[in-house]
C-alpha cells in the first residue's frame, strides 16, 4: 500500500520551477529586507514608507522582520513555516496599501500575487506540502 506521501511524486520539471521559482523569490525578499538596514536609509525606501504611513523609525524592522521570514522559507525543513509567515507579512501589505488609496491593481493587489507565486514554488518543490494538498486523485 501506497502512503500519501510515495503518491505525492513530482516531475523533475516542476520541481525544478519550483526551485528557480523559490530562488527568485528569495533573492527578492533579501534585497527588499536587505535594503530596509542599509544606513542611511536609501531615499526612494523612506519616500515609500512615508507614503504608506510609516514613520522612518519602523523601517528596520520591517526589514528584519522580512528576513527571517524569507530566511525560514529558504531552508527546507522550515519552509512552509516561512511561507505562513510570509502570507502574514504580505497581507499586511495588501491592508496598508488599500488603506492610503493605492490602486487595486497595481499596488494592493500585487502582494497576493507575490504570495500566490511563493505558494506555488513551494508547493512545486515540496513533498510534504503536495501530499496535503493533492490537486489531483486517482479514481
Amino acid at each position: 500500500m501506497q502512503t500519501a506521501m510515495e503518491t505525492a511524486k513530482v516531475s523533475k520539471g516542476a520541481l525544478w520551477t519550483g526551485r528557480i521559482l523559490s530562488t527568485l523569490i528569495v533573492l527578492f525578499l533579501l534585497l527588499d529586507g536587505a535594503m530596509k538596514l542599509v544606513r542611511p536609509l536609501p531615499t526612494a525606501v523612506v519616500e515609500a514608507c512615508t507614503h504608506l504611513g510609516l514613520p522612518p523609525h519602523t523601517i528596520p524592522h520591517i526589514g528584519i522582520t522580512v528576513l527571517c521570514c524569507v530566511i525560514l522559507y529558504a531552508i527546507p525543513q522550515t519552509a512552509i513555516l516561512g511561507a505562513i509567515l510570509l502570507t502574514g507579512y504580505l497581507g499586511g501589505a495588501v491592508a496598508i496599501n488599500y488603506r492610503v488609496g493605492d490602486p487595486l491593481f497595481g499596488h494592493v493587489l500585487f502582494p497576493v500575487y507575490f504570495g500566490i507565486v511563493i505558494w506555488l514554488a513551494l508547493f512545486l518543490r515540496e513533498k510534504r506540502l503536495r501530499a496535503l494538498v493533492p490537486l489531483r486523485q486517482k479514481a
